[in-house]
């Protein structure tokens, strides 16, 4: 009783319209018939509007999803013959969900590309598909494929890299050949000691305008990786005088760079 309900409620738009079919099948083709068949397939549009709802989120205005849903809808309208002894419904909805899933599978791509470029995937898709029983099976060349379309070799070229575009390989895919390492595991990463490289050439013209006793300190703390204390027995200064000697010169070190940025 649930599941009578339940299904009750969920196809609660579906029209009765078995009396109008039935008088559609009898009436001679004219202008009453195109009218009453009209007048079924708008009280059947709610049904389409909500089919095509079931396909929202997936990369497609739902305009666009409506307007392939109804479309489905007029041509099953049209096709339906009562005399089969099923009910309008079991025909109507495969029909429509057939013509949204066909929609996808034709139209949306992973990877947006121009119209022309979706054209010439097409041409060079049919092309080699044709050709492919002409050449029993041998895979055609691209010169065999711009012969067969009239295309140039360059547009062939593009329609089939364009293939590729069509749909997209999970980064999670095995290597072939390769069933531990994954299509990710090819990509580099980010490297942070690139950014080391990039403040070591910013810093290259500003360390050479120091004089020559702050260098040899900065190169003695920083590439030696000496103490302050050994620093100043080497130099013959105080530690302190060091320490205020390395304060000072990293800190304009520091203000050329942000005014260089």
């Amino acid at each position: 009783m649930p599941t009578t309900e339940k299904r009750r409620r969920r196809h609660d738009d579906t029209p009765d319209t078995a009396g109008d079919f039935r008088r559609l099948a009898e009436m001679p083709d004219g202008p009453e018939r195109d009218e009453l068949r009209r007048t079924i397939t708008c009280a059947w549009m709610p049904v389409a509007e909500r089919l095509a709802r079931r396909f929202r989120n997936r990369g497609e205005s739902q305009e666009d999803l409506v307007q392939v849903a109804c479309l489905g809808m007029v041509k099953a309208v049209a096709r339906y013959d009562p005399d089969h002894g099923s009910a309008f419904e079991s025909f109507a909805i495969p029909t429509v969900v057939g013509e949204l899933k066909r929609h996808f599978r034709d139209h949306l791509w992973s990877v947006h590309v121009p119209r022309r470029v979706q054209e010439l995937r097409n041409r060079t898709r049919s092309a080699r598909v044709e050709l492919l029983q002409e050449l029993e099976g041998r895979g055609p060349t691209v010169s065999e494929l711009a012969g067969h379309t009239g295309l140039s070799e360059d547009d062939v070229k593009t329609g089939m890299e364009a293939h590729d575009a069509y749909s997209t390989v999970s980064l999670d895919a095995p290597m072939p050949g390769l069933d531990d390492f994954s299509l990710g595991d090819t990509l580099g990463d980010s490297d942070p000691t690139m950014d080391l490289v990039v403040n070591r050439e910013a810093l290259k013209p500003l360390l050479a305008e120091l004089p020559e006793r702050e260098l040899h300190i900065l190169y003695l703390r920083f590439f030696k990786d000496l103490t302050q204390t050994q620093i100043a027995n080497i130099c013959g200064i105080s530690q302190m005088h060091v320490s205020r000697l390395i304060s000072r010169t990293c800190e304009n070190l520091r203000t050329g760079l942000l005014a260089d940025a």
